[in-house]
């Protein structure tokens, strides 16, 4: 199991959309047939054309559980996704962490499947699993040899209805999401700058605490506090089921009526979330840690995934920041050899995202040269078109690894999930290449001095701790 990282997230090639779009009860949509192409393949619409497609089948059952099908028969596989549309938004102060938490918890068995039985079960079948938590939703996956299908739905339906949830299993699992909170955050001095970055960027919006949770709740947590999370969210009506692989349509459709159609669907609760605040004034923050050196990183309140410019921010952070030969790690690791890395980042969810520019100093070096460079590139953004040969290198760059992400069919079932759980239609995923496509470089310019203005920066520094004098801002 495992937290979806802030890295994860900046690495990631986002999938965007535009407007959700609903499946009423019990339609059956076949979208983006491709007869003549090999069963799983990727192919364009036309040689001109940037729309891709792969054979996807859409259903609901009358519960309410989404349920999308993939074939793909090159090799006798599955790959099986149930993602449940509650993250890390969906808690409040005093109970952050919950949905991470009852991640863990999810994984130590309900009453068919027992926690000593749940991986044993697993191992002896082949079949390799596991979960992520983000601020929007929870992902659980597994893949496994074609022949096992029927058992994982047995498995997953007896989790989604009958999870135990046991005193002495969450006080042993309480144990490990600790050590999990030290090593990805209170002891990774990198993770404790996103985490300022994070906070001061989305107060009072959920954004702005930790999908693991404070040490503090996770350490309070109880069955008692957890049981009304699960009840709540883990319902058929909140959930999205991807398959992708080697598996026979109209037989797979009835296994899933089958085992999925006995859960009853509830009613879920009316969804809000604060705002978060518009930056009026440039902001400031330091961390101290137990670092060697320094880092300096710039954010800017952003977009959610699918508005119409958060196709051109994330080009924009791809002209800053995406690789060796960018605009900010050829002036700070090459030309001025001050930074040993350096990078830009338009970092999109459910809700407002981030943009964010960063760069870590050699050790003994200040930040302030470095600040004053990423402050000038953003500039310069706003100031002077990029060329068209900057431009459509990083689209290159980007829609190489975005039809990278859809070689597998892992890649492609979660593509299709994160497109469906965002946005109630995972046809959307196939129209992002011809947005990115479609960006210029006045709409890089654009977006960039809508978004990445001087008064809306709030500027945080990773210090080594006060008794280290090497590196001072």
């Amino acid at each position: 199991m495992m937290i979806q990282s802030l890295f994860a997230l900046l690495s990631a090639c986002v999938l965007h959309a535009q407007t959700p779009v609903g499946v009423s009860a019990n339609q059956t949509t076949t979208t983006n047939p491709v007869p003549q192409a090999r069963p799983g393949g990727l192919k364009p619409v036309a040689p001109t054309s940037l729309r891709l497609e792969f054979p996807v089948e859409k259903f609901q059952l009358a519960n309410g559980l989404t349920v999308i099908l993939h074939q793909d028969r090159s090799v006798p596989l599955i790959s099986y996704h149930t993602w449940y549309r509650v993250g890390s938004r969906d808690e409040k102060p005093g109970i952050t962490g919950a949905a991470h938490m009852l991640e863990h918890m999810m994984f130590k068995g309900a009453k068919k499947y027992s926690n000593k039985d749940f991986d044993r079960i697993l191992q002896e079948n082949g079949i390799t699993n596991n979960a992520f938590t983000t601020w929007d939703y929870t992902g659980y996956y597994e893949n496994l040899p074609s022949s096992k299908l029927e058992l994982i739905m047995d498995v997953e339906v007896d989790r989604m209805r009958h999870l135990a949830l046991k005193a002495e299993d969450l006080k042993s699992e309480l144990e490990v999401v600790k050590e999990e909170r030290r090593w990805r955050i209170d002891n990774n001095p990198p993770s404790l700058l996103r985490e300022a970055m994070f906070n001061a960027l989305f107060k009072p919006h959920p954004y702005n605490w930790p999908v693991i949770g404070t040490m503090d709740d996770i350490a309070a947590y109880t069955t008692d506090k957890l049981r009304p999370f699960y009840d709540t969210f883990y319902v058929p009506n909140n959930a999205v089921l991807v398959l992708a692989g080697d598996f026979d349509i109209p037989s797979t459709k009835k296994l899933i009526e089958r085992h999925y159609g006995v859960l009853e669907r509830r009613e879920l609760p009316a969804r809000s979330y604060a705002p978060a605040a518009e930056p009026k004034k440039a902001e400031r923050f330091t961390v101290e840690a137990e670092v060697q050196n320094s880092t300096v990183i710039i954010g800017y309140k952003g977009v959610e995934s699918g508005h119409p410019d958060s196709f051109a921010l994330d080009l924009a952070a791809a002209v800053l920041g995406a690789g060796d030969s960018s605009r900010l790690y050829k002036k700070l690791v090459y030309r001025d050899q001050t930074a040993t890395s350096a990078g830009g980042y338009n970092i999109t969810n459910a809700d407002p995202g981030a943009f964010m520019v960063l760069a870590a100093m050699k050790p003994g070096l200040k930040t302030a040269g470095a600040e004053k460079i990423l402050r000038e590139e953003v500039l310069r953004l706003q100031k002077e078109l990029v060329t068209e040969t900057e431009l459509q290198k990083v689209k290159n760059q980007l829609m190489k690894d975005y039809i990278d992400g859809l070689t597998t069919i892992d890649g492609k079932a979660q593509a299709l999930a994160t497109n469906e759980i965002l946005f109630g239609s995972f046809e959307k995923l196939f129209t992002d290449l011809e947005k990115y496509k479609a960006v210029t470089v006045k709409d890089i310019q654009r977006v960039a001095q809508k978004y990445l203005r001087t008064e809306r920066e709030i500027v945080g520094i990773l210090n080594p701790r006060a008794r280290q004098k090497a590196s001072v801002q």
